[in-house]
């Protein structure tokens, strides 16, 4: 799975207005809907925030990927986000958040969803990559920047 087939370049935003936790997936939701991704803005956000209240979904070393699984979106989707300051996310390292990935799949397609939350896992891991994200000036190199990685581990697979 690519990350850049799931994800419209429409769908990044760099930097971010929002300065907390909410307002982040809530711009998050609205950059979705706004490119056509959800049928519904507020079910999607429940269902975003619903699983954010189970555990923070700020998973360290400043990435957060707020995810959920809901019937107002007919495909996975994928929005990404670079906020313009650091926000306080409750991650498990305690560390602000400053790359946010938010992840939304229909109720009965969870394989798909697992794929995307550990290939975004994986991609975060290489810290190189992941300097060169956080440095992005704009949405258009971040993406470019998303692409170029994933076409390099497409090619060393080979």
């Amino acid at each position: 799975m690519q990350l850049t087939e799931i994800l419209d370049p429409a769908c990044v935003i760099v930097p971010m207005k929002a300065t907390d936790k909410r307002s982040a997936i809530e711009e998050l939701v609205a950059v979705l809907a706004d490119c056509g991704k959800t049928k519904d803005r507020g079910k999607l956000l429940s269902a975003v925030m619903e699983r954010e209240a189970t555990r923070s979904t700020g998973i360290g070393n400043g990435l957060a990927i707020p995810h959920g699984k809901t019937a107002a979106v007919d495909q996975l989707v994928m929005a990404v986000g670079k906020p313009a300051q650091p926000i306080y996310f409750d991650s498990v390292d305690g560390k602000p958040v400053t790359l946010m990935v938010l992840l939304a799949s229909p109720l009965d397609q969870t394989g798909p969803h697992i794929q995307a939350l550990a290939r975004i896992s994986r991609l975060m891991t290489i810290e190189p990559f992941r300097l060169r994200l956080l440095a992005a000036p704009t949405a258009s190199d971040l993406y470019a920047m998303l692409q170029r990685q994933e076409s390099e581990m497409t090619d060393h697979r080979m």
